[in-house]
């Protein structure tokens, strides 16, 4: 057989994870490939599959391993570990597998194993997709607020909400930790089976551009899917901006029902569009445009009401008027369905247009405005590690924030400056083995915004942590900024600059110990996470853990 060889890179876009062996029910493998474009036979049909299985480590009898050609590893080098596990068949992609010896188990050739290895999924699991509303969400910054919120929205409106995200999964009061923001298709069709069965009645899933580009996604349909912003980030994987959001807009081509309902939050009048890598460049305007042009949405027989746009003005979704404190915001919006007023602790001009996505999708799904309203009010702390203030009361404001890109750092800490009554001082740092080019940029960010910057260590990974200070110090001293000693530099209230502190529980420390009344510390790059990773160890860390020891400290 001969076919287009399709190789795909098929790595995660946070640590890496096995994927799982699925083991729901014994299903013949005719039924199992009903939806793939797979020839067989009537004898091959009839063979009952208890298990699928893209993990050759996880094979066993009766189990059906997929093939899967991957950036780093491809699966069609362990076929013959499969079947020497005694798996009762293989799916490989045409023309990429060759059988060393005799064959004990039946081998199956598709064109695309990772497509098929979606729908084989959603099959195995029965669907479990079609008995909930699927909503996804998409773009740089904003994913995990967003999911936040809406899941307090969709409970507010009677709703059983499950999550899939960064900084867990979670439903029915259960949380499991998320090694990938997306999981790959056999534990994604798993995890919403367990929800389907648990009365889910709404699923939020982040969508990340890895998972879109790997298909992970495949074999579902939503009901909507939001489009938060875009931003540099991931290009040592994507290369550049434009094929990064290729990635994107794959979730509103590929992904939506036909009665689908695409959200797009589009930026500020007025921004430069020749800032390509900016989230202020019109990348939702321009997803408007190319949705409207595409073959896909002429297809479908879409047009303009299938897409719901957020913004400041000339939108569906509209900010009227909104305040701001560090204490939170206040927000009169218009919508379809009415006007309303939304109160929330968040902070954040950014935070503003998260509510209006998150509006937009609620409007989408048909929910009441008061019910919305509601719904955000009494998501009090928002999503941990996004902008969340540590300790309260404490003379300065602390802030633990997750963002680890150029955007997404200018936002918080424009955000924080226009609020800081004394010094913004912004504690960061850029993590090892990714986009090198990022990293001077959040220099010049950091160093342009901020009273004090404190450059440290994040996830170092494998690469030497000095290395990567000394590329973040490259923007700060395009300036320039003088560097000086923290200690002597944050004792001088009148005096701005840098310094390199490698220990980031020392950073966070000399930031914390001090700050004075009016001040206020951005703790960025790691948000929610708990952990380190140097070299190829995790360690234990909590930004907000080290933050609130010092403080302990100081009051003792």
């Amino acid at each position: 057989m001969s076919c287009e060889r399709i190789i795909d890179r098929f790595c995660h876009d946070t640590e890496c994870m096995n994927d799982d062996c699925a083991t729901y029910k014994k299903i013949k493998l005719g039924k199992l490939l009903e939806q793939v474009d797979c020839l067989t036979s009537k004898t091959l049909e009839d063979l009952e599959i208890s298990a699928i299985t893209a993990d050759s480590r996880q094979v066993g009898p009766g189990s059906l391993f997929i093939a899967v050609a991957g950036q780093a590893v491809d699966g069609h080098n362990f076929v013959d570990e499969a079947i020497g596990k005694g798996c009762a068949a293989v799916l490989v992609e045409q023309g990429r597998y060759r059988a060393k010896g005799k064959r004990q188990a039946i081998c199956l050739a598709v064109d695309d194993t990772q497509k098929a290895l979606g729908t084989i999924a959603a099959t195995f699991y029965g669907y479990p997709a079609k008995s909930m509303k699927m909503i996804a969400i998409t773009g740089t910054n904003g994913k995990t607020t967003s999911a936040y919120l809406l899941e307090a929205v969709i409970r507010e409106a009677g709703g059983n909400p499950g999550v899939i995200g960064t900084v867990n999964y979670r439903y029915n009061g259960i949380e499991l930790p998320a090694p990938l923001t997306t999981p790959d298709p056999v534990a994604l069709q798993g995890l919403l089976r367990k929800m389907a069965d648990g009365g889910v009645t709404h699923v939020i899933m982040e969508a990340s551009s890895h998972a879109l580009e790997q298909k992970r996604l495949y074999g579902l349909k939503f009901d909507a899917g939001l489009f938060t912003n875009l931003s540099r980030d991931h290009l040592d994987y994507h290369g550049d901006m434009v094929s990064y959001f290729a990635s994107k807009k794959k979730l509103f081509l590929e992904y939506l029902k036909e009665e689908g309902k695409a959200v797009v939050v589009r930026p500020e009048n007025g921004k430069d569009e020749r800032d390509v890598e900016s989230a202020q460049y019109p990348w939702g305007n321009r997803l408007v445009k190319e949705l409207l042009a595409s073959d896909e949405w002429q297809k479908a027989a879409r047009d303009r009401s299938a897409i719901v746009t957020c913004g400041f003005a000339d939108t569906e979704i509209s900010a009227v008027s909104f305040s701001e404190d560090l204490n939170g915001i206040e927000a009169e919006l218009k919508t379809p369905l009415g006007d309303m007023h939304i109160s929330t602790p968040l902070v954040g001009d950014f935070n503003v247009r998260n509510l209006l996505g998150v509006v937009g999708v609620a409007v989408a799904l048909g929910i009441k405005p008061e019910v919305i309203a509601q719904g955000i009010a009494k998501a009090k702390n928002g999503a941990p590690g996004r902008l969340e203030r540590v300790a309260p009361g404490y003379k300065a404001a602390i802030f633990v924030d997750y963002a680890h890109t150029p955007d997404a750092l200018e936002n918080v800490l424009r955000t924080l400056r226009k609020l800081t009554a004394g010094r913004l001082i912004v504690v960061f740092g850029c993590g090892g083995d990714r986009d090198r080019g990022k990293r001077p940029l959040m220099g010049e960010v950091a160093s342009r915004i901020a009273d004090v910057a404190l450059i440290t260590s994040d996830n170092p990974r494998t690469e030497p942590p000095a290395k990567i200070v000394a590329d973040i110090e490259q923007g700060v001293k395009s300036l320039p900024l003088p560097r000086m000693r923290a200690e002597a530099l944050l004792q001088r209230p009148y005096l701005k600059g840098y310094d390199v502190i490698v220990s980031r529980r020392e950073a966070i420390a000399t930031a914390v110990r001090y700050a004075r009344q009016g001040d206020v510390v951005l703790i960025s790059g790691k948000g929610h996470e708990n952990y380190q990773i140097i070299g190829k160890t995790r360690r234990f860390f909590d930004d907000r853990v080290e933050a609130r020891r010092q403080l302990a400290a100081i009051a003792w």
